[in-house]
């Protein structure tokens, strides 16, 4: 038996949750990789981004090639799959950080290094990069200890929240974009506040297009500011934009000023 390095984003960390967590996939280019890898190996999960050790996957078969959508709605690059076992899958605020003492000071590639370093990186910058024993058995030790209770790190749900990109497709190829949050914040008629001159054109621009006729749609991020400043009877805003586009594609649409 032996371990191996698998790489998640957070975004596929969300998508590979969702799933049955029966298979795991791997890039094209990693294909030769893969074939090192035979039932009983186990594959340690890692997150980018948030530098965290999160799951224990056991190794039953493959690899295999498989295109059916699982880290991505279509055109899922991670084709090279095995079937695998989640025998530890942590929440995120349960994930060991990397720089915790009980990790840092004993892995092979980190011990005795500056935390503040990136010099440790080129360990863990591709997935199935195997693990020595000695690091493998460390760090399956400290994640089922996790699993059975364990130390809880927090993390910012707004920080993590942008850490989620997604795809959209464009003619010549697909592109990573992060859409903003959406939030609708507090906001007081009454107050005392000045109001942002884009908040003012925003007002204007959506009397002009009520009064041509027009349905309007304004951010739910500034629908209340605006609607303080659109003075007037005029016809409620849209609630959901009628338009028929992926998930991610809609809510960047959703975040333009006025529509």
């Amino acid at each position: 038996m032996k371990y191996y390095l698998d790489l998640f984003s957070p975004e596929t960390y969300e998508a590979f949750g969702r799933s049955d967590r029966t298979v795991s996939g791997f890039r094209v280019r990693q294909r030769n990789a893969a074939s090192r890898i035979e039932p009983g190996d186990k594959l340690l999960c890692y997150m980018t981004k948030l530098s965290r050790w999160f799951g224990i996957l056991d190794v039953l078969e493959g690899p295999f090639i498989d295109d059916t959508p699982i880290f991505y709605p279509e055109d899922d690059p991670f084709v090279v799959r095995f079937r695998v076992r989640p025998e530890v899958w942590l929440p995120i605020d349960k994930a060991v950080p990397i720089h915790e003492d009980r990790l840092w000071e004993h892995l092979s590639f980190t011990a005795g290094q500056d935390k503040n370093t990136s010099t440790w990186t080129g360990k863990i910058r591709a997935s199935l990069a195997q693990l020595s024993d000695d690091d493998g058995r460390l760090l399956e030790t400290v994640i089922r200890a996790q699993s059975d209770g364990g130390e809880s790190f927090p993390v910012d749900e707004v920080e993590y929240r942008r850490h989620l990109a997604h795809r959209v497709r464009r003619v010549d190829k697909d592109v990573t974009v992060t859409v903003p949050d959406d939030t609708e914040p507090t906001h007081d008629p009454a107050a005392p506040t000045d109001v942002r001159e884009s908040i003012r054109i925003q007002a204007t621009l959506a009397d002009i297009g009520s009064r041509m006729g027009m349905q309007i749609w304004i951010p739910r991020a500034d629908r209340t500011a605006v609607l303080a400043e659109w003075n007037g009877d005029h016809p409620p805003v849209l609630d959901r934009l009628p338009l028929n586009c992926d998930d991610t594609t809609l809510r960047t649409i959703e975040q333009i000023d006025v529509l």
